[in-house]
């Protein structure tokens, strides 16, 4: 029996996933990483690589593959440390195919560069305004869209690959800004994306469709502003809600006239769907 031990690639942060790299593991290894609650697993040459919650010591992996070649390092977080993977894997969300660079995939898909900007599409709140976006665009073909901390600019250029014109994203991160144009570029959508540094009060205008998937508390704290960029008879997509704030949601765009009568969930988020009432 081989001994145990555990090789520190370099100093750990503290309460969040970790990575670890297995060297020539047993035969049963991927059944005791998922017993040891592993988020993400990945087969390599000659070994394996997974990502480990921070409840889970390395010491106890250690003595559970009985091996005694792991090396531990930090896990890349994703989605602002919301998401935790090896690498980013394909995922089809509201009709799109967002795979990553250099990976086959039919033509229409959509293509997102690994970066820090939010918006990989892994994340429920992603998803869900993917599906929702879809859905609008499918019935009211609206001609442009405004996306309001477009991250990445997965909504964006989502809408775009969907039939949507002209897109404009707007974040408050200059990288954002530049993760999202390098996106465009990949994607040869760059002449139909605008992007603007900035909350709504840096744009002028009103648009057929605003979507926003931000925290709740800016959320209410643009509202005011955030109708004032809806056009007549506008949709209004807001996401980035915890099924706890609901309520307090809807009431602030209740006040400003906008009535979020539609409504998804998935793993404790929400999104609604609202229309301008003018």
């Amino acid at each position: 029996m081989r001994s145990s031990g555990v090789r520190s690639a370099s100093a750990l942060p503290c309460k969040v996933p970790y990575r670890i790299d297995i060297a020539d593991p047993p035969d049963d290894a991927l059944d005791l990483l998922i017993e040891l609650g592993a988020l993400d697993i990945e087969q390599l040459a000659g070994g394996l690589a997974a990502i480990l919650p921070d409840s889970v010591q390395p010491e106890a992996v250690a003595l559970a593959l009985r091996s005694a070649s792991i090396t531990v390092s930090p896990a890349q977080g994703r989605d602002n440390d919301s998401v935790w993977l090896l690498r980013t894997a394909p995922l089809r969300a509201g009709g799109i195919l967002v795979v990553p660079p250099g990976v086959d995939a039919p033509e229409g898909s959509l293509r997102l560069a690994d970066s820090e900007a939010f918006g990989t599409g892994h994340h429920p709140t992603t998803a869900l305004c993917l599906e929702v976006l879809a859905e609008i665009i499918a019935e009211d073909h609206p001609s442009s869209v405004l996306d309001v901390g477009t991250g990445s600019g997965i909504l964006a250029l989502a809408a775009l690959l969907l039939g949507v014109d002209k897109a404009t994203g707007i974040d408050i991160e200059p990288a954002a800004l530049e993760a999202a144009a390098a996106n465009a570029r990949l994607n040869h959508l760059g002449r139909r994306l605008r992007l603007i540094l900035g909350g709504p009060e840096a744009v002028e205008g009103a648009w057929p469709l605003v979507v926003a998937n931000v925290l709740t508390a800016p959320l209410i704290e643009m509202a005011p502003m955030l109708v004032r960029r809806l056009g007549h008879r506008g949709r209004l997509i807001l996401s980035g809600i915890s099924t706890t704030l609901e309520a307090e949601v809807r009431q602030a765009y209740r006040h400003v006239g906008v009535n979020c009568t539609a409504s998804q969930t998935r793993d404790g988020w929400i999104v609604l769907l609202g229309q301008a009432s003018w």
